[in-house]
């Protein structure tokens, strides 16, 4: 039984991604920048993984900055606007785009009833704030609610904003080639199989700001530091292997878990049901309990899951998402996140939810859990 079921949290390395850091670890360990014959084959494979990540992701290499992951990707993209530039951003971003952004004047775009960010509503405020960036991610990471953000993209373009989708989720996911549509695009490879500690963002055509990490001249003179071409390769194996699933997407487990927890715990609420969602993602309102509660019982029978964004975790009331909702300080005690991966079997969704069940009598009969 596979009872891993936080992997937007994080995901195991997949055997592909493995071997690729195995194989560059051992036979292009060199540096990048170094001049001899051994070292420059590393730079040609490093140049190699960044041609492959582009046509992946529908971007030119050029454009493509080789980073530690998607936190870093975000901060940087802020720390090279203005001071005095005013940024929309969505109103369930990740911690790493709200903390980002709020060195700049921020604005904040609001979600409808299912979660989700609504181009007219994007439309309307570039109008009325006139913003420098436009900045909303592809597919929530509590709620996997899908944003529309090739929609909000092409106002942009229209309306001459700069537009950055943080793709974090979506990718490994959901088909990716658009994706270079956007002005920018963050994405950490450690969400699709590949290692931590790397990642990449996408920058407009012929950006000319200056490097946000200053040193060497390696990463066009955009990110200084000897490039981890091991983790590269081992994070666009990793990519390449997860979209050669992609046809293989179905959501029924994922619904088949709801039904069955439906009929046994009413009310349960799901957070946005209603709208297009990631295929393994469910975020829920239990009726009873606190959400450590039931995380903390589910793990002592084999079951990992979390209360939300693992970036947000350990802060009362957490949920960006079911905030953003106008939930109450109550519902945000009973928020609970399923996230499985492409391994996952029906039978491991269905071991979940009976376990759910199982929990549900333990707190009952302890009479400890209504909050």
């Amino acid at each position: 039984m596979n009872g891993y079921f936080d992997h937007n949290a994080t995901t195991p390395l997949h055997p592909t991604a493995r071997e690729a850091w195995l194989r560059a670890s051992e036979k292009h360990w060199h540096n990048p920048s170094s001049l001899y014959r051994d070292a420059g084959i590393a730079s040609q494979q490093l140049e190699s993984a960044r041609e492959r990540l582009g046509s992946l992701i529908g971007a030119e290499a050029e454009r493509i900055v080789f980073t530690s992951g998607a936190t870093e990707s975000n901060n940087a993209l802020f720390a090279t606007l203005p001071r005095e530039a005013v940024v929309l951003i969505s109103a369930i971003e990740h911690p790493s785009v709200r903390e980002a952004a709020r060195s700049r004047s921020v604005v904040e775009i609001p979600v409808n009833a299912d979660g989700v960010v609504e181009p007219d509503t994007v439309k309307t405020l570039i109008a009325a704030e006139n913003p420098a960036l436009v900045s909303v991610m592809a597919a929530n990471n509590e709620s996997g609610a899908l944003q529309p953000w090739r929609e909000i993209a092409a106002i942009c373009r229209e309306q001459g904003v700069l537009f950055h989708t943080d793709a974090a989720q979506w990718l490994g996911k959901l088909d990716s080639s658009h994706l270079g549509e956007c002005d920018f695009i963050t994405g950490s490879a450690h969400k699709f199989g590949g290692t931590k500690g790397c990642g990449f963002l996408v920058l407009p055509k012929e950006d000319s700001r200056l490097g946000f990490i200053r040193g060497g001249p390696q990463e066009n003179g955009r990110r200084a530091g000897t490039e981890n071409y091991p983790a590269i390769e081992a994070m666009v194996t990793a990519l390449e292997t997860m979209t050669s699933h992609l046809d293989k997407v179905q959501s029924q487990l994922r619904d088949d878990f709801v039904s069955t927890m439906r009929a046994h715990f009413a009310p349960l609420r799901v957070i946005s049901e209603s709208a297009p969602r990631l295929w393994n993602t469910v975020l829920m309102v239990m009726p009873a309990h606190d959400n450590l509660k039931w995380l903390t019982r589910l793990s002592r029978r084999g079951f990992s899951i979390s209360t939300g964004s693992a970036c947000s975790s350990g802060k009362e009331g957490s949920s960006v998402v079911v905030t953003a909702l106008g939930a109450s300080p109550e519902e945000l005690k009973r928020v609970v996140r399923i996230s499985s991966g492409w391994e996952t079997t029906a039978e491991d969704w269905q071991a979940l939810a009976a376990a759910f069940v199982e929990v549900f009598d333990d707190l009952n009969r302890g009479g400890r859990g209504t909050v």
